[in-house]
């Protein structure tokens, strides 16, 4: 098998069934607008133009232009828009998909996680009242100890630090010794 075929199968493999169907679902509910039946998922996003809706949905203006016709380069456009609004958006850098992922579809389970982690940065935002995708980020738990509590914490003894309330390890041999051999 050529290494070419073995890094599709490779990426094949990554991709579910389940989370796309969601993805599409969650995109479906956001629009308003059912996916043409018969068209693959990957097929529907392509040209850039169904993402480039759903982040003017979930933030208007996101994407000033769509463009719809023009040639390949300005459907790669609308896909390079997309990922420059959902980064304005709140989506982390590392979250994005490249513009190849899609549009020859080369890792279309990035694509997949790019709309999850899309999804997960609805939860931030409180003017989104629509549909969520996947779960809802932690949020952070700050605690406030007080002097008293800070220094009480300060004499207890760890179990790492050796002490086990008198427990070790001592006598414990579990398999053959360590041998170093030399001169061989």
């Amino acid at each position: 098998m050529s290494l070419e075929r073995q890094v599709r199968a490779k990426l094949a493999s990554k991709r579910n069934p389940e989370q796309e169907k969601e993805a599409q679902e969650w995109i479906e509910g956001v629009l308003g607008a059912k996916f043409p039946p018969g068209e693959l998922f990957e097929d529907v996003l392509k040209d850039g133009t169904v993402l480039c809706q759903l982040i003017n949905k979930l933030k208007p203006g996101s994407v000033a232009k769509i463009n719809t016709s023009g040639g390949q380069f300005k459907m790669m456009e609308n896909i390079t828009n997309f990922q420059a609004a959902i980064k304005a958006y709140g989506v982390p850098d590392i979250d994005v998909f490249q513009t190849v992922d899609l549009w020859e579809k080369k890792d279309i389970a990035q694509v997949v996680s790019t709309l999850f982690a899309l999804g997960r940065e609805t939860y931030r935002h409180p003017e989104w009242n629509g549909p969520y995708l996947g779960p809802k980020p932690a949020v952070e738990c700050k605690r406030d100890f007080s002097e008293e509590v800070l220094k009480a914490g300060q004499t207890v003894i760890g179990l790492q630090a050796g002490s086990n309330k008198g427990a070790t390890q001592a006598g414990q041999n579990l398999g053959a010794g360590r041998k170093i051999l030399l001169g061989k």
